[in-house]
């Protein structure tokens, strides 16, 4: 069976982008805590490879994954391919020396897990970050193309996620202590009540709830991404999308048709179209008109992430237009 590569690019998933930025702020969180406990947490490199089963799995697995990305080598005793593989995944996960996770899976043990992640032969490999499963390659792979997967995966959790890894320590004990839990903060209840709302679906309410945290801390970062994205979402709520494009496509210089078009765009996840479609807009409008596209642009920016590629090139694009 032929590997099949993964790929990191694509659309943008808004609850991704929400689950991203949730990850990068308990990553932020656990950090400062455990650089005031004096740097605690070490782990030692055998910890670097464990073995996870289905009742281990939601620990060793989810949870870790807000803090390093865990790499699953779905695996049997009876796999001759897995026996080549397997290997080179435990060696290279000491080598990478911290920013991975390497978690192997029995399917003869675990069929469960093996079902849920759609795991058609072995070996097959996953990982998982911030709690989103991502699959890597299935089959046979050379070292070369492991190792430019798993740098383009340690790339992609710490642009995107903001997580570095794990620290090693080589004098430490295998099995120690795991790295203490971040400290709720003052506006952890208020956050939860917002994403509980947008699960539910009550935009409204997780507006509301967002802008409550902001009125009290006006700089969180988490809350001013949750806004943005719940008043997108709010917005695209009961549109017609065919009525939205047809007004877009015979209205080109109508900022606020082009506004709602490029709404539409970005959730049905055509973020280089949605970009696009503002800063065309900027450049054919003026006054008041041209400063509304050129807000709606700078709040799709935030809901996209600053570290996103895509928006570094909108941005210059957009300077272009305006000067």
């Amino acid at each position: 069976m032929q590997p099949r590569n993964m790929s990191m690019s694509g659309v943008v998933d808004l609850a991704a982008v929400k689950a991203a930025q949730e990850a990068k702020a308990k990553a932020e969180q656990a950090r400062a805590e455990a650089a005031r406990q004096g740097g605690a947490g070490a782990v030692s490199p055998a910890d670097l490879v464990i073995d996870v089963d289905e009742a281990t799995f939601e620990r060793d697995v989810l949870q870790r994954s807000a803090e390093v990305p865990v790499v699953i080598d779905f695996w049997a005793e009876w796999c001759q391919p897995c026996k080549q593989l397997s290997p080179v995944l435990e060696r290279l996960a000491v080598e990478y020396n911290g920013r991975f996770l390497l978690a192997k899976i029995d399917v003869d043990a675990n069929q469960m897990l093996m079902q849920q992640f759609g795991v058609q032969g072995i070996p097959a490999v996953f990982a998982v970050v911030a709690g989103q499963a991502l699959p890597l390659f299935q089959g046979a792979a050379g070292e070369t193309q492991i190792r430019e997967t798993l740098d383009q995966l340690v790339a992609v959790a710490e642009q995107r996620f903001g997580l570095t890894g794990l620290t090693v320590d080589p004098e430490a004990e295998p099995g120690g202590q795991p790295e203490p839990a971040a400290q709720a903060g003052p506006h952890d209840g208020l956050l939860e009540a917002a994403v509980q709302a947008l699960d539910a679906g009550d935009l409204g309410g997780a507006v509301q709830a967002y802008k409550n945290v902001l009125a009290e801390d006006p700089g969180n970062t988490e809350a001013k991404l949750g806004l943005v994205q719940a008043e997108l979402l709010q917005r695209v709520q009961g549109l017609d999308p065919q009525r939205v494009r047809r007004d877009a496509a015979e209205k080109p210089a109508d900022p606020q048709a082009q506004i709602a078009a490029a709404d539409l765009d970005l959730v049905g996840g055509h973020v280089e179209d949605a970009f696009g479609r503002l800063i065309d807009t900027v450049a054919r409008t003026v006054g008041d008109d041209r400063d509304a596209v050129r807000v709606r642009l700078l709040e799709l920016f935030e809901v996209v992430g600053a570290d996103d590629p895509r928006v570094a090139a909108a941005r210059r694009a957009l300077a272009r237009a305006l000067f």
